[in-house]
């Protein structure tokens, strides 16, 4: 491990979710008012769909939830969210809490962190996600700068403090050309040195893997909990633990692979047998 660059934190993994290793599943939460896929259904019907696949995660053990408004596509860069976005995130957010006894957290696309961390505040909600916390990079969306001055100091604002951080570190659905000449290394630095409280590894776009080389980069890098946060599957999950200390999962475990299918809850059970059989 290279040397500290900030003072040991507690972990997060340990203070959210009870246990070191932890499998997180994510919620796709089909499209809301106010995005070009939102086809005017009523909004109790899109609420009952995105707890629907928070029950079938949370009933296979799962070990916590990450709420995202994916249906959203394409995404808006943070300045030009609307509240319409982060109300029904709150309310969805809090439906879900009330339904499944599981640890939440909040990925508000794309990169909204402060609209994360309002309704991770309004709903109770353990953690956020933010794609690009430190240095910046070209997205989908276009040029995405990290987040974390504005977000710690509005999480201040809000008394929040309690609401961690996992943050993104040469995340996936972007060129990195801007910080080409800072290695992986050293941004994984940059997310420890900002105050992050957990770090993700991803691949190259929803549904690939880091692969293990860069994720032992990401690691050796950091005293924080990494977790990996994209393409994670029963065949390779094992691998992939006996370097992380956590994974983030979704398109594996729907009914036909493809993110916009509904969770499988037979997939989440043999997910979730194949995770216990790496951690044990």
């Amino acid at each position: 491990m290279s040397q500290a660059v900030s003072a040991p934190k507690d972990n997060c993994l340990i203070a959210l979710f009870g246990r070191p290793k932890v499998a997180i599943g994510v919620v796709h939460c089909p499209a809301f008012p106010g995005s070009p896929r939102y086809d005017g259904a009523a909004i109790d019907a899109v609420y009952d769909a995105a707890m629907r696949d928070a029950a079938a995660y949370a009933d296979g053990g799962m070990h916590g939830l990450i709420i995202e408004n994916h249906g959203d596509i394409p995404f808006l860069r943070p300045a030009d969210l609307g509240p319409e976005t982060a109300a029904a995130m709150a309310v969805v957010t809090d439906r879900i809490r009330r339904q499944v006894d599981v640890p939440l957290g909040i990925n508000v696309l794309a990169n909204g962190a402060i609209q994360a961390l309002a309704v991770a505040k309004a709903a109770s909600a353990g953690f956020i996600r933010v794609n690009q916390w430190a240095n910046a990079y070209v997205s989908n969306e276009g040029l995405l700068d990290g987040e974390a001055a504005s977000a710690l100091r509005y999480r201040a604002n809000l008394r929040a403090n309690e609401v961690a951080i996992f943050a993104d570190a040469h995340v996936k659905h972007g060129a990195h050309a801007i910080t080409a000449d800072r290695s992986i290394e050293e941004l994984t630095r940059d997310l420890e040195f900002f105050d992050a409280d957990a770090v993700i590894a991803t691949g190259q776009r929803t549904g690939d893997t880091a692969t293990v080389q860069e994720l032992g980069v990401v690691a050796s890098a950091t005293q924080l909990p990494v977790l990996v946060g994209s393409g994670v599957r029963p065949d390779n999950v094992g691998e992939i633990m006996s370097i992380a200390d956590g994974v983030i999962v979704a398109s594996a475990l729907k009914t036909s692979g493809i993110w916009t299918d509904p969770v499988d809850a037979s997939r989440v059970v043999d997910f979730m047998r194949a995770f216990d059989s790496a951690t044990a």
